[in-house]
């Protein structure tokens, strides 16, 4: 593995005034690939002026397994089945095969499940937002960056006097009442009782971007665990069962995934160029998943085109700019501003650190005038305790983090 503290070329880092006049380079499109609109090539100064942090709700990228697809059945059938905020309703059961025991399980066969009007009265006192991106365990890139609005889900646990013997939350959602559509998930409950230092609530999650999350969002209610990949996060929540079982029962679990793993930390190009012309330097766009360990910096490498390890100690990783916070936030936030207050920000509005991890974050450079011939792009993070992508866990199955390299052509 390269030293991350090895000295770069002499190649700086492209400012954001710098990169608003440079007109000649490729351009990158208004969202990275699932939190973007249709693919444009832009100069670098229209496309990081259009730059969005939020991802609209309409353009995040969802698994849909069911079949019909729940976000398409008609509204009448939504309402129905308790896809509607007027007849959604939430369980919280003891596990019926465990000695788990609650006082006062919310049911609907005793009438007693809470409903739209009661998580709403508990949203008035417990309500929370934070920045988060939704990302999958093995896709390259993410689904989508949100503002994610909901109440802690210990304040509906704790609803149902939980007195003993439990150890797990079981938890999944709507799946047409077809048993092998159904996608399950599951917390240790200290999870869930109990944020660890630094940490984010697990909420359930009822707006994105301060509107109410639609069907095709997971709506009206999801889980949303911060800080873990998305198959935590089940959509159309219906049921949560208590139970003193040790195992996890994750759905994604069975399919050969890690199903405990933190988000990891990783960098990819937005629209990287395929060609550059001789002697003349060109701009870089990228964004860095902001995982556990936290981001130090971003780097970028251009190497001959038979580079086979993006590890070794000769290759040259050159410093890129991570951009600051953004002006407009964009996610059809109204005029781009964040709502008050989102736990990573304090009272002025200002994120207590940046970035922000579990988010993403922008970055440029401008690399070099370069020879004519066939090159490799590269670029990856390091985190804040010194690691560079893809250590210190490469195992795909706990998170894809592979580095990001696409090839370059130089004309003369």
């Amino acid at each position: 593995m390269a030293d991350p503290t090895k000295e770069p070329t002499a190649v700086r880092p492209l400012s954001r005034r710098e990169a608003l006049t440079i007109g000649s380079a490729a351009g990158v499109a208004l969202w990275l690939r699932p939190l973007r609109a249709a693919p444009a090539q832009p100069a670098p100064a229209e496309a990081l002026a259009k730059l969005r942090y939020l991802t609209p709700n309409d353009a995040f990228r969802e698994f849909n397994r069911e079949k019909p697809r729940v976000d398409q059945l008609p509204a009448a059938r939504l309402r129905e089945v308790g896809l509607d905020r007027d007849t959604w309703q939430l369980e919280v059961v003891a596990d019926p095969e465990s000695n788990c025991q609650v006082d006062r399980p919310l049911s609907k066969e005793q009438g007693t499940a809470l409903d739209w009007p009661g998580l709403m009265q508990l949203a008035e006192k417990h309500a929370v937002r934070f920045l988060h991106v939704l990302t999958c365990t093995n896709m390259a890139e993410p689904l989508g960056m949100g503002l994610w609005e909901g109440v802690p889900l210990r304040e509906v646990v704790w609803l149902a006097r939980p007195k003993g013997n439990v150890r797990r939350v079981y938890y999944h959602g709507y799946h047409n009442e077809d048993p092998k559509q159904r996608f399950i998930s599951s917390l240790a409950v200290g999870r869930v009782l109990e944020d660890p230092p630094g940490e984010l609530p697990v909420i359930l999650g009822y707006k994105l971007n301060g509107r109410w999350l639609s069907p095709a969002n997971g709506g009206p209610v999801r889980m949303f665990v911060p800080g873990v990949y998305g198959n935590k996060n089940v959509k159309w929540l219906e049921r949560v069962v208590l139970t003193n079982d040790y195992q996890a029962n994750d759905t994604y679990a069975l399919w050969n995934n890690d199903v405990e793993t933190a988000m990891k930390t990783q960098a990819r190009f937005i629209d990287p160029p395929a060609k550059a012309k001789a002697g003349e330097p060109f701009a870089l766009v990228g964004f860095a998943q902001v995982g556990m360990s936290g981001l130090a910096k971003v780097q970028y490498a251009i190497e001959p085109q038979d580079v086979s390890d993006w590890g070794r100690d000769d290759v040259a990783w050159n410093d890129a700019d991570v951009l600051p916070p953004p002006d407009d936030w964009g996610g059809g936030l109204e005029g781009g501003k964040l709502p008050p207050v989102p736990l990573q920000f304090d009272a002025t509005g200002r994120p207590h650190s940046w970035p922000l991890r579990y988010t993403i974050v922008h970055w440029t450079a401008v690399a070099p005038g370069l020879k004519p011939g066939q090159y490799r792009l590269a670029c990856r993070t390091i985190d804040e305790r010194g690691y560079a992508q893809p250590m210190p866990r490469p195992f795909p199955k706990s998170g894809n983090n592979k580095i990001h390299e696409t090839p370059l052509v130089v004309e003369s």
